[in-house]
């Protein structure tokens, strides 16, 4: 099974959803980088379930420990391995999946695949997996940072059909924060919980698009062929539960536009190269060209609803299934941590390609 990512800053991710617990080695880390959990644990306990009315109630602390790579609070430049213990699996609620297929998630495939699966809350193809992510993500955040001043954030801009167009190079991460489905915008958070909540209430699920931003990536970063930056982005994104599209920049809407309405003119300044419009999204050619990185990830609707549906046993034999068990009527507040996550890798991936190719 492929769980690892990256190439000079390389994870790999581990753990099954009702397990002892789920986690992820981080190899390529540079050493002398001041680490410890304190470091870690924020972005963990933005992606953690439980953590509003509009979200899964599962009850995880969702607490990390860095069991190697670290010394007196430095890394080494070894591999560094971070643990989540589950403190409130309750694998008796999938009982019934034992037998039964859910619609709409891997457990026909898993099975097609392996011939065996873990059928307590999906294994390794729950949304609990991604804490390795975003505990990787943290370190990789800090390194981008710290030492190429670049800043990543993302939001939701649409759940369903409520949707509100921001300036990606003005949103702020203080304003994402301020409420519980982390758009950035008020009076459309406002609108967007109480669909979320009716939708709850009614035992469905509803997805929309969470926008991701990197502001501070210069120029260089990324290749021209097949790595091309946003092809990695793409494959980071895409790589997601429940996530279903990726574009960037001006995305689909630029089959509506002529080629002189499109392009970004360029303009010198002050001994750098500056573009009047941004519609490449920051990348062109698969290379950063300075500007704001920006791109949106559309997410499906939660597979699992309180309705009976139609579906197969493991004999193949037309049955119906019920939803159990606790899980998120929308994933898009949980996922903005995440997003950000695999962007934050992506880059600080490409960063130590760039050094070690061009040495800058």
């Amino acid at each position: 099974m492929a769980s690892s990512f990256g190439h000079l800053f390389r994870i790999t991710t581990w753990g099954e959803s009702h397990g002892g617990g789920v986690g992820v080695v981080v190899d390529g880390c540079p050493p002398r980088l001041a680490l410890t959990e304190a470091d870690i644990q924020p972005e963990l306990d933005r992606r953690r379930p439980g953590q509003s009315s509009i979200v899964t109630p599962r009850r995880e602390s969702d607490t990390v420990q860095i069991l190697s790579g670290t010394f007196e609070g430095r890394t080494l430049g070894t591999p560094i391995c971070l643990w989540v213990r589950n403190e409130d699996a309750r694998p008796e609620a999938y009982t019934e999946m034992a037998s039964k297929f859910r619609p709409s998630h891997a457990d026909y495939t898993y099975q097609a695949k392996y011939g065996i699966r873990n059928w307590q809350g999906g294994g390794r193809s729950s949304a609990r997996e991604t804490i390795g992510r975003v505990a990787a993500g943290a370190i990789a955040r800090k390194i981008l940072h710290e030492r190429f001043g670049v800043e990543v954030l993302a939001y939701v801009s649409q759940v369903q059909r409520l949707k509100v167009s921001i300036d990606p190079d003005k949103v702020k991460r203080a304003d994402v924060e301020r409420n519980i489905v982390r758009c950035p915008h008020q009076p459309m958070a406002e609108r967007m919980i109480r669909l979320i909540e009716r939708v709850r209430r009614a035992g469905d699920s509803v997805g929309g698009i969470v926008e991701g931003v990197a502001r501070g990536v210069p120029p260089g970063w990324g290749e021209p062929v097949f790595d091309r930056l946003e092809a990695d982005l793409a494959k980071a994104m895409l790589s997601l539960p429940a996530a279903r599209g990726f574009d960037y920049g001006s995305g689909f809407s630029s089959v509506l536009m002529t080629g002189t309405e499109h392009n970004d003119a360029l303009r010198a300044r002050g001994g750098r190269v500056f573009t009047k419009t941004n519609r490449s999204g920051g990348i062109q050619g698969g290379i950063s060209n300075g500007e704001t990185i920006y791109f949106r990830v559309a997410f499906k609707p939660v597979a699992t609803v309180m309705h009976e549906q139609e579906t197969v046993d493991a004999q193949f034999r037309n049955t119906t299934l019920k939803g159990r068990g606790r899980h998120d009527p929308c994933v898009l507040p949980r996922a903005v941590p995440i997003v950000e996550a695999m962007t934050a890798l992506v880059l600080v991936d490409h960063a130590m390609r760039q050094q070690a190719q061009c040495g800058g």
